[in-house]
C-alpha cells in the first residue's frame, strides 16, 4: 500500500521560508504585494482567490484586487495591466484565466511584464522555463510538482518519468523542469498510442490530463511513484477527484499524492514564494 505524499507538509515548509524572507523585507520598508486580476465571479476562481488571500496573510504578503465585470473590454484590461507594470508597490500579478472569448487572451497576458508574472502566463516566462533562465516565473502548479518531489527526497537524476498531458499550464513546463533535474521524460497526450504501457514503464508518473480517473491499475506497477495533478469535479461522487483512480492505484504503487490534499495544496505557497522573490529582486534593482 502506497505512502501518501501529502501537500500540506510541503506547503508549510515553503510558507515558512517565504515568511522569513518577507519579514526581512518588511523590516527594510518593502511590503511584498500581489495584485489579483479577476474577470467575473467564477466559483473556481473565487475559491482559489480565497485560498491565496489566506496564504498571503500567513506569509506576510499584501494583496490588492482589480476585479472586472464580464463585459470588460480588452482595452480596459490592457490599460489596467500597464498601470500595474508601472506601479513599483506591486511586485507580482495573478490573473485568472480563461478570459472572455471575445478578448485576445494572449495579447492581454503578454502585456504583463515577466518580472511581475507570478504564474507563467506570459510568453517570456515560458521562454525562461524552456531556456532555464530567470525570465519571469514558472506556472505555480508545475513548480508545485517539483517542490513536492524535492521535499520528499525523490531523486530525479536518471529516472524515467512519464507525463500525461501537454498543456502550457502543467504538462509542457513540468516536462522542462523535470529535464532540468536530469530526468528522462516521456510525454503522452490524446494522440499517444497505448498510454498505459508508457505509463507503466515509468519510475515516476505525473498525471496531468484533466480527465477524472483515467489512470487506473493498468497504468501502474509496483515500486512506482504517482503524482496526481488532476482536479476534477465528480458529479456522481459529489466531490473533487484526481486524474488517478485512487482506489485502484493506491494498493499497487509505492507512493502517490492524494486529491485533494496533494499538489493542489502546494500551489498557493509557490505563488507566495514567487511574490516574495519578485519583491527581493525589485528591492535589489
Amino acid at each position: 500500500m502506497a505512502v501518501l505524499l501529502k501537500g500540506n507538509l510541503v506547503a508549510a515548509a515553503i510558507t515558512e521560508r517565504a515568511a522569513e524572507k518577507a519579514a526581512g523585507l518588511r523590516e527594510r520598508g518593502v511590503i511584498p504585494t500581489l495584485c489579483i486580476i479577476r474577470v467575473g465571479e467564477r466559483p473556481d476562481d473565487l475559491s482559489y482567490e480565497n485560498g491565496a488571500v489566506k496564504r498571503a496573510a500567513s506569509v506576510g504578503v499584501d494583496v490588492v484586487k482589480r476585479i472586472f465585470p464580464e463585459d470588460v473590454t480588452e482595452e480596459e484590461l490592457i490599460s489596467a495591466i500597464r498601470e500595474i507594470n508601472a506601479d513599483d508597490s506591486i511586485h507580482g500579478v495573478l490573473m485568472f484565466k480563461p478570459l472572455p472569448r471575445r478578448i485576445n487572451e494572449a495579447l492581454v497576458c503578454n502585456t504583463l511584464i515577466p518580472e511581475k508574472d507570478m504564474d507563467g502566463i506570459t510568453d517570456m516566462s515560458m521562454a525562461g522555463v524552456y531556456a532555464q533562465k530567470p525570465l519571469g516565473y514558472a506556472p505555480c502548479t508545475a513548480q508545485a510538482v517539483i517542490e513536492l518531489l524535492d521535499h520528499y527526497g525523490i531523486e530525479l537524476t536518471g529516472k524515467n518519468v512519464t507525463v500525461i498531458g501537454r498543456s502550457l499550464v502543467i504538462g509542457k513546463p513540468v516536462t522542462m523542469m523535470l529535464i532540468k533535474k536530469n530526468a528522462t521524460v516521456t510525454v503522452c497526450h490524446t494522440r499517444t498510442k497505448d498510454v498505459a504501457s508508457k505509463a507503466r514503464n515509468a519510475d515516476i508518473l505525473v498525471a496531468a490530463a484533466g480527465c477524472a480517473g483515467m489512470v487506473n491499475a493498468d497504468f501502474v506497477r509496483e515500486d512506482q511513484i504517482v503524482i496526481d495533478v488532476g482536479i476534477n469535479w465528480d458529479e456522481e461522487k459529489g466531490r473533487i477527484v484526481g486524474d488517478v483512480d485512487f482506489d485502484e492505484v493506491y494498493p499497487v504503487v509505492s507512493a502517490m499524492t492524494p486529491v485533494p490534499g496533494g499538489v493542489g495544496g502546494v500551489t498557493t505557497s509557490v505563488l507566495m514564494s514567487h511574490v516574495v522573490e519578485a519583491a527581493l529582486k525589485a528591492n535589489e534593482r
